[in-house]
């Protein structure tokens, strides 16, 4: 890999010394380790501090005074609801401590740099378009990189950049922001409780390629964060918290890579698994795509998928990122983290609600004593959402490549998709080799009189006829051999329920009236297993006219259901389409015992499939 850019400092330090008391500038000025400095403490009736990365010193012998503390008050901005201020056009941070009526009794002077080439570890990242997620402990340098990130992606790459700056340290304070943030815009936030609807009018107002936020910390603003990402939005962002797995133990940032659900199995996946049945899995797609674990300022760990990452938590095994470090050449060196043995796991399949270190995550068993199926390997590939609109899609689930895509290179998941789509529309008509039943469920002769009540004789007829069913119609009750009803007609028509009991006419009702329910129950009144799902489905069942628009929108679910959503356990958007449309859609994911909805403003309104 290219060797990382060297780093150029920029800190306008003596601008911050201006505002302190004389005999703590004066200490500062001529003290050897100035350029290291990380903050300055003043505490009321306290000696004052400097903090230095390998440790603190103070800096006179006399106590800070009400006349010290008001002195740096006077020369900084106002404080904000946060109760942080700055120095004009500088990245210092002056944050207070008040007391219980509100008066300043300490601050802290923190020293803000510009450092250039700080991102060289993760360059080919950025330049990839997708969202990423930075995270580590407080003083590890996440601003300072996500200012850089805005810098490059506004300078270098020529996106539109607009940066949600709260705090005003990303670049500084006043309304002239700082050099260090490039041709990047900058947008200033009234109260930090606002923050997520600044979020939501930056896209709405300011058309970004890319929204750049620092310290995500509350519900409201991962909810705003994944809005964002769903429009098409490049995402850079914060949060604190030191690996992926405390932001799956904190549920109100839980969101970020997707959130989590407890689900409960039925028995034959859970033995396949080899787990228990109530297990905890991913709730979503993950808000960010990449995830960056700063440990310490030239030493990060790569999560290139999030999805994937957090699918391997989730079970007891622990991922294999990258781990990325620069040498003493200055080379950027990618090694990867050797995942640890598997060990039986002290706590419930990692639930957070029994707290615990990273071992309740990165540590599993394989219960079965051998791997079984994709699941248990852990190795599944999440899905880009498809819309209409011209939004690159991100193929989250390859492994990330330092270079851009060849011609040659094997089809993206998307291209795949795509082209299974087409093929289908050109395959010939599956032939139904199913052996038809020769007698009823009672040792009736063929064909089976069906008497329809309080359902739609015309569905019924569509079902038999493209099943081609031996299953005649009738509307007396006296030539009929069963009774198909809705079942919540049926419990009020009570002589209707006699009549079939003298007759000795069995009677199968359903809740609905969906394509999916009369299927199933037609193929029970003949003893015919449920179409298994290698068996393609009849899309002629579903359609209402029958026409190339119907067709195609079917075929989507088809393809999103038996090539996605099954197999992969992942859930799907599809493209946008009419009321009518969707309702067929809806029909046909039912008929795989799927759960689907609808969101979405017209005219995208569009379908969402998810996993059973």
């Amino acid at each position: 890999m290219a060797p990382a850019t060297p780093l150029q400092i920029t800190d306008d330090l003596n601008q911050l010394l201006e505002i302190l008391p004389d005999q703590i500038r004066l200490h500062l000025q001529n003290h050897p380790q100035r350029d290291r400095l990380v903050e300055v403490v003043m505490d009321l009736g306290r000696r004052p501090e400097a903090r230095f990365p390998d440790g603190a010193e103070y800096l006179s012998e006399s106590p800070i005074t009400v006349a010290d503390l008001t002195y740096c008050i006077d020369r900084v901005g106002m404080f904000s609801g946060d109760n942080r201020a700055g120095i004009e056009q500088t990245l210092h941070r002056i944050s207070a401590m008040r007391n219980r009526s509100g008066a300043i009794v300490g601050l802290t002077c923190r020293v803000g740099r510009a450092v250039f080439g700080t991102i060289g570890l993760i360059r080919d990242l950025v330049e990839t378009g997708r969202s990423i997620l930075m995270l580590g402990r407080p003083g590890v340098g996440k601003t300072t990189a996500l200012r850089e990130i805005a810098r490059v992606l506004a300078d270098d790459l020529g996106k539109r950049v607009v940066i949600i700056d709260t705090s005003n340290e990303i670049a500084g304070d006043g309304d002239i922001p700082h050099p260090a943030i490039g041709r990047a815009r900058r947008m200033q936030v009234a109260r930090p409780e606002l923050q997520h609807q600044v979020m939501i009018e930056a896209v709405e107002n300011h058309m970004p390629e890319v929204i750049v936020i620092d310290e995500i910390g509350t519900e409201l603003e991962a909810q705003a964060a994944r809005t964002i990402a769903e429009r098409g939005v490049q995402l850079v962002g914060t949060a604190h918290g030191n690996r992926i797995d405390n932001l799956i133990k904190n549920p109100t940032l839980s969101d970020l890579v997707g959130g989590i659900q407890s689900v409960t199995l039925g028995d034959d996946e859970a033995r396949r698994r080899g787990s228990q049945k109530s297990v905890l899995e991913r709730k979503a797609p993950p808000t960010f795509d990449i995830a960056v674990e700063m440990l310490e300022r030239q030493k990060w760990v790569v999560h290139e998928s999030v999805a994937d990452s957090v699918d391997l938590l989730l079970r007891n095994r622990q991922p294999n990122p990258q781990l990325r470090s620069v040498d003493e050449n200055g080379q950027v060196v990618i090694a990867r983290e050797a995942p640890s043995e598997p060990t039986p796991p002290r706590r419930p399949m990692g639930d957070p609600r029994f707290g615990g270190g990273r071992d309740s995550f990165s540590r599993g068993e394989s219960f079965g004593g051998r791997d079984r199926g994709w699941r248990s390997s852990g190795q599944m590939a999440p899905v880009a959402s498809y819309n209409r609109t011209e939004i690159p899609i991100r193929d989250a689930g390859e492994p990330l490549s330092l270079r851009q895509r060849m011609p040659g290179d094997p089809p993206s998941e998307r291209q795949y998709f795509d082209r299974i789509l087409n093929e289908s529309f050109d395959a010939p008509p599956a032939v139904d080799l199913e052996e038809r039943p020769t007698v009823g469920p009672n040792g009736e002769d063929l064909p089976l009189h069906v008497y329809p009540y309080a359902i739609s004789r015309h569905q019924l007829d569509q079902v038999v006829q493209t099943l081609n069913l031996p299953i005649v119609l009738t509307k007396d009750i006296d030539s009929a051999d069963v009774v198909l009803a809705l079942r919540s007609h049926i419990k009020n028509h009570a002589k209707l329920r006699h009549m079939a009991k003298a007759r000795q006419i069995s009677i199968y009702t359903v809740k609905s009236s969906s394509m999916p329910q009369l299927i199933r129950a037609l193929q029970r009144m003949l003893n015919i297993d449920d179409q298994g799902f290698d068996e393609p489905v009849n899309l002629n069942l579903f359609a209402d006219k029958g026409d190339e628009d119907e067709l195609e929108a079917l075929e989507e679910a088809r393809l999103a259901v038996e090539q996605i959503v099954l197999p992969k356990g992942q859930p799907v958007e599809l493209l946008p389409r009419s009321a009518k449309v969707r309702k067929m859609q809806h029909e046909l994911v039912e008929h795989y015992r799927l759960k689907s909805s609808s969101f979405g403003e017209e005219p995208n309104r569009r379908l969402r499939i998810y996993p059973a």
